[in-house]
């Protein structure tokens, strides 16, 4: 079985669509036939439960009892990934527990693949947060994500003091996520189901979907701007999933 890989998605600072980024890590992962579960932290609620219950447990990430759900079943799991979303502003408290149960030491020595998505805000506090986080890096694949997909206005600081924040850590990539169409983003939404499958216009619970041509349209393009930013970091790779064809999004 190939060597445990986490990927933790999260943020300190609500607000910042990292629960859509981790809806399309497990679309693309599902596209290029990488088994992954995932855990949703947003307890009791759980917003990535709601798109993918097949494959997502909620969990309260501050219990004792539920991180052993998580991290003592890594070797044993079916699935060799692990996503895990994180909830608003409990990134850094998530990182110290992981520090505290010797997970970041397990992943510096090599035993698990840690991948961390920290997804940025708009403001000078987001910027904060990179500071705070730098010091749980040692051993992972840290990627900073400037979403866009709130906020066509996200990332306008002065580039002196945006690049200052940047050059603290060590190693760090940036990743885009675009801005998807306000109706399509909606259409998704109403309809609880991944990306994938609102595309595809697949049937949901047995009845016939029906989604709008236009808006899947504009899913598709979104999706695939998406997953080349995956492409482009190699996830796959990172992960140790073994090379295999990718079923690309049509019209891609």
């Amino acid at each position: 079985m190939a060597k445990p890989a986490v990927i933790v998605v999260g943020a300190d600072k609500g607000g910042v669509g990292k629960t859509t980024v981790s809806r399309t890590v497990l679309d693309y992962f599902s596209a290029n036939n990488v088994p992954t579960r995932a855990f949703d932290t947003e307890s009791p609620r759980g917003t990535l439960n709601r798109f993918h219950p097949d494959i997502t447990e909620i969990v309260d990430a501050t219990m004792t009892a539920d991180q052993m759900k998580i991290f003592d079943t890594l070797n044993t799991a079916a699935t060799s990934v692990t996503v895990i979303d994180v909830r608003a502003g409990l990134l850094s408290p998530t990182l110290t527990a992981l520090r505290d149960i010797g997970f970041l030491e397990a992943a510096k020595s090599g035993q698990i693949t840690f991948a961390v998505f920290h997804i940025l805000g708009p403001s000078i506090a987001s910027l904060d947060e990179i500071a705070e986080t730098a010091g749980f890096m040692d051993g992972a694949k840290y990627f900073l994500v400037k979403n866009f997909i709130n906020n066509t206005s996200f990332f306008e600081w002065d580039q002196a003091t945006y690049n200052s924040y940047f050059r603290r850590i060590r190693n760090a990539t940036e990743l885009t996520i675009p801005k998807l169409n306000e109706m399509a983003c909606e259409a998704v939404e109403i309809a609880s189901v991944p990306f994938l499958q609102f595309v595809a216009n697949k049937e949901t619970d047995g009845k016939p979907a029906n989604h709008s041509f236009v808006l899947r349209g504009y899913v598709r393009h979104w999706l695939g701007q998406v997953w080349n930013e995956f492409d482009r970091i190699k996830l796959t790779d990172i992960v140790g999933a073994k090379e295999k064809p990718a079923a690309r999004l049509a019209g891609e």
